[in-house]
């Protein structure tokens, strides 16, 4: 099987061709996502990106290594619970190609394997259906609704709650 993406830990260095795909990316982030969309922003992304409680990526093209995607495995919850959140998304000219569902499933390699997860949590705007259609694809399953879960570009959001646990 061909590798289509790759998971690269996000780096300080990744700035200026993030900002860019962010700028490029406005109309399909939104009402989505609000990822950053400046130099300070980023640098409070990349910050606690590979602490104990996250591990932040950027997906990129396995031959190109064009810049495709974003993943974040966030708020990781030790103990009895072994949980974590999971956010993503695309950035123009790269989506509906089957390389975010590649990186989702790298990203769910590592929480299991790797982290050692037990649980990851994808919230999902309901109106969403490329998320959706997205995370189902992965094998996560709905487990409920939140309303007004996230803030997101100043609303509070539905959110359905979608997950997967390690087999």
């Amino acid at each position: 099987m061909t590798t289509l993406v790759r998971l690269v830990p996000i780096a300080l260095s990744d700035e200026a061709e993030f900002l860019a795909a962010v700028a490029h990316s406005r109309k399909l982030h939104r009402p989505w996502v609000s990822p950053p969309t400046a130099p300070a922003e980023f640098r409070t992304l990349v910050e606690p990106a590979q602490g104990p409680a996250n591990s932040t990526f950027v997906v990129r093209h396995e031959s190109t290594h064009a810049l495709v995607g974003f993943i974040n495995i966030s708020n990781i919850i030790r103990g009895s619970f072994h949980s974590a959140f999971l956010g993503y998304y695309a950035f123009a000219g790269h989506e509906r190609q089957g390389l975010m569902r590649a990186g989702l499933a790298l990203a769910i390699r590592t929480a299991f394997a790797e982290l050692k997860l037990h649980r990851l949590e994808a919230n999902i705007q309901p109106e969403n259906l490329a998320s959706i259609a997205l995370v189902r694809s992965c094998g996560f399953a709905l487990e409920g609704y939140s309303p007004r879960y996230l803030k997101i570009r100043g609303r509070w959001r539905d959110h359905e709650r979608w997950a997967i646990l390690a087999r």
